[in-house]
């Protein structure tokens, strides 16, 4: 009998649709000669499956299900959940506790990654990582003058849910007048806030994941250009965006940047596919390195990074899928 593999989607954040359509792209991704696979569609109230036809209520206690030819029990959990309880530790900690093993980073990482101020001050500790200043704001907490954070960070800056899985919620303040209102904004997706000075430069994102034999495979770079203030939701989903692979960049600045995304996902243990956002800075072949953020379930749709990433590397993306199920089986 072939594995059963749960790709589990849904999720409680603004990014329930997208993580869908990204379950719909791993669907059609997965090597369906080795694994059954089924969507489970999580939220706080409802856990379902779509199996042959029916939809199952799945049992929170083991994850199994019940159908009308029987009952089913998982084999591996592919997670693709932006957002909680899937990109924040929750989920892989539930998993851990029933023993099914999932495609992600574990509990610590997950949190860690999600959790924006707290992973750059992590990586703070290591000189070699360059993260742009910041202040985090909490809610319900006395928090600096909008005049002391533009001291501090200088405008314009970013604001941005602190828990977040995209790009909902954040705003780029050019005056000293819109912090608020952009506090405000972000605070509706987060309770946690986190202002972040400005980082000039070229935007690109990079990918990579653990084989079974440990060894970490970098894909190409992929270069953001947007004709929009900021790569926001508008220009990630409504096509307002160009996505250069492999990106126009030099080759000593490609190889440093895989360098650096390898030495992150060994630096914090990582697992499974994470995407890696940089600003580079400076002069071309000698840029500085900026860690923007890391995305531990990017986006899985056909038009995704990561599946562009891995075409340019010329290598078939139903192979990389197998390869992180085989690894945690």
């Amino acid at each position: 009998m072939k594995p059963m593999i749960a790709i589990v989607a849904g999720g409680d954040s603004s990014e329930h649709d997208v993580s869908l359509r990204s379950a719909e792209g791993l669907m059609s991704f997965m090597d369906k000669e080795k694994y059954r696979c089924y969507v489970v569609e999580l939220t706080a109230a409802h856990w379902t499956v779509d199996y042959e036809g029916e939809t199952c209520p799945v049992n929170h206690e083991d994850f199994s299900f019940q159908a009308s030819d029987g009952h089913h029990v998982f084999d591996f959990a592919y997670i693709t959940i932006h957002g909680t309880p899937g990109e924040n530790g929750i989920l892989q900690g539930y998993f851990d506790l029933i023993g099914l093993p999932y495609s992600t980073s574990d509990v610590l990482v997950e949190s860690l990654t999600f959790n924006k101020y707290a992973l750059n001050n992590f990586l703070r500790a290591f000189p070699e990582v360059h993260v742009s200043d910041s202040v985090l704001v909490r809610k319900g907490e006395a928090r600096p003058t909008d005049e002391e954070i533009a001291t501090r960070l200088g405008l314009p800056c970013f604001v941005k849910p602190n828990a977040g899985g995209s790009s909902f919620g954040v705003t780029k303040v050019k005056e000293v007048e819109g912090l608020t209102p952009a506090i405000e904004k972000a605070m509706m997706e987060s309770d946690e806030v986190m202002v972040e000075k400005f980082m000039a430069g070229t935007e690109i994102t990079c990918g990579c994941y653990k084989r079974p034999d440990g060894s970490i495979v970098t894909f190409p770079i992929t270069e953001v250009v947007t004709t929009q203030e900021f790569f926001d939701y508008d220009a990630k989903y409504n096509g307002k965006v160009s996505e250069i692979t492999p990106a126009r960049i030099a080759p000593e600045t490609t190889e440093r940047v895989q360098q650096m995304t390898r030495h992150i996902y060994r630096l914090l243990g990582c697992y499974g596919i994470i995407r890696i956002d940089y600003i580079l800075a400076g002069e071309p072949g000698k840029e500085q390195i900026n860690m923007l953020e890391i995305n531990t379930t990017p986006g899985m749709t056909a038009t995704s990074f990561i599946p562009q990433q891995v075409r340019a590397a010329g290598l078939d993306i139903k192979d990389v899928l197998s390869d992180i199920i085989e690894g945690k089986r």
